[in-house]
């Protein structure tokens, strides 16, 4: 259980920290994404720093056991308002997202089996 909980923390929080530098940077990827859900560009700075946030937690986590719970539960949250919000406009092309709060959602899982159980 540990060698999952290690390798998925790891990936997401990797995951998450590019995608956290990607709305920073304003890379054409989130860009198109928000432009696709409605999302006013002035919301790509505290959303990347949603992310990163949670990304730092879940390395915080590994030392901090209620941190890393708390960073993946966030994250988890996260990616449903991105579902949430690309249905809110109709678009039903969710892989990337569906993909995120998959891994989000496994991250979470394995971290409260790993911690709790």
């Amino acid at each position: 259980m540990f060698a999952l909980y290690v390798t998925l923390t790891t990936i997401t929080a990797l995951g998450a920290a590019t995608a956290a530098w990607m709305n920073f940077v304003r890379h054409p990827i989130p860009v198109a994404a928000a432009d696709e859900v409605r999302v006013p560009h002035s919301w790509m700075l505290p959303l990347g720093s949603l992310l990163g946030i949670g990304a730092i937690g879940l390395v915080a986590g590994f030392a901090v056991p209620i941190v890393g719970i708390a960073a993946a539960t966030g994250l988890v949250l996260y990616f449903i308002g991105a579902v949430i919000a690309h249905l809110r406009v109709s678009d039903f092309n969710l892989g990337r997202v569906s993909a995120a709060l998959t891994l989000t959602v496994a991250t979470l899982a394995a971290t409260l089996a790993y911690r709790i159980g």
